[in-house]
């Protein structure tokens, strides 16, 4: 029988799977990599919700807009071309 703290810790791999990183070693690279990942989920689900009738798709478009302005004004403050 499994552990609870197991069940947790793979639903959490599930949910929150994060892929390895195969590019240069630099700290800003890591950094931009997992915001590039955390935006990759919030993405999904936004997707799911609208998919699924929660949120409007005007909603939906302005959430993704958001998401990716951030995205962009992370990586310029990273200086990552």
């Amino acid at each position: 029988m499994k552990k609870k703290s197991d069940s947790s810790s793979e639903l959490d791999e599930f949910l929150y799977h994060r892929s390895p990183y195969y590019g240069q070693i630099k700290p800003e690279y890591l950094s931009f990599n997992t915001q590039l990942q955390i935006f990759s989920q919030k993405i999904n689900y936004i997707c799911s919700l609208q998919t699924g009738g929660k949120i409007s798709s005007e909603d939906a478009y302005q959430q993704i807009k958001s998401l990716w302005k951030k995205l962009k004004i992370a990586r310029n403050l990273l200086n990552i071309e």
